[in-house]
């Protein structure tokens, strides 16, 4: 069979067991965790029988679960076409419940995103980015609009940032061969993955850069080449890339880093409101004096 694991699912739902429903539902909305989890593991965890778990990887078209599994680790590196994403996002919504059933999705993943992401390393990413003498931000395509939206603040707290949001074949390397160990690289990254992105991150790290990944989940090729893995959920399922939960981690790296620099960065946002006010950046809620 040819066709992905999820549209399996959608295809043969309606002679689903009980068990194989919570099976199903599982997966559908976990299997970068399902992926790496044993049958009896995943059986556990959803209330069922390792031979439940077993019987449905057959019932998919699978020899067996090892088959299924391989299934679900290699969406996890290549995840869906656009139009398997169409297709499945067809199945699993109506179109009075859209609204409602995107933001619900996407409040499950950013309350995923602090399950998941390692304190330990988010910390240690605000200490680097604090000390570097550079910051390099890169990321592309869909992801783009993240690393315009990260650097536009850390460009107001750091003299140096680099925002590296669009290349072509030589740009990468034309933009970064100026890096070096007393910098650092924030890759960012989601499905489906960039190659220019793992490129980018992979010659930093041949120079010593300390290496920042804000991606999905360990099966990331960028978790691997990564000093300090920041993990978002997005979405995988969907039309369209999910953003917030990423959005929202680099807006705590945003705050991480402003309290670390402190005064610092007191005085420094103390002169940008005083060239806001005299060059009328904002709208001014106070009216005109000679009124």
């Amino acid at each position: 069979m040819t066709k992905n694991l999820l549209s399996r699912i959608n295809d043969l739902k309606q002679g689903f067991s009980k068990g194989q429903r919570l099976i199903a539902g599982f997966i559908t909305e976990h299997y970068d965790k399902a992926a790496f989890m044993t049958a009896a593991k995943l059986g556990s965890t959803v209330g069922v029988s390792e031979s439940t778990v077993v019987r449905f990887a057959t019932e998919l078209g699978y020899d067996g679960y090892p088959k299924m599994q391989k299934a679900m680790q290699e969406m996890i590196r290549d995840r869906l076409t656009s139009v398997q994403r169409i297709e499945v996002a067809q199945n699993r919504l109506s179109e009075g419940s859209v609204l409602e059933n995107v933001l619900q999705k996407d409040i499950a993943k950013i309350r995923r995103t602090l399950e998941e992401t390692s304190k330990e390393d988010f910390e240690q990413a605000v200490e680097a980015i604090a000390k570097a003498k550079t910051i390099y931000i890169f990321a592309v395509r869909s992801a783009a609009a993240l690393a315009s939206f990260l650097g536009y603040y850390y460009s107001l707290i750091f003299e140096n940032v680099k925002v590296i949001n669009n290349y072509g074949e030589t740009e990468i390397y034309e933009k970064l061969f100026r890096i070096s160990a007393d910098d650092v690289i924030i890759g960012i990254s989601f499905p489906r993955y960039s190659n220019a992105a793992i490129q980018a991150m992979t010659f930093a790290k041949r120079r010593g850069t300390k290496v920042i990944a804000l991606t999905d989940s360990l099966a990331s090729p960028l978790a691997a080449i990564s000093d300090y893995l920041l993990i978002a959920k997005s979405d995988m399922a969907a039309v369209v890339d999910s953003l917030v939960a990423p959005l929202s981690m680099i807006n705590a790296l945003i705050v991480a880093t402003v309290l670390k620099m402190g005064d610092e960065v007191k005085q420094t946002f103390g002169m940008l409101e005083d060239i806001w006010q005299d060059y009328d950046v904002y709208q001014n809620n106070r009216k005109d004096e000679t009124e």
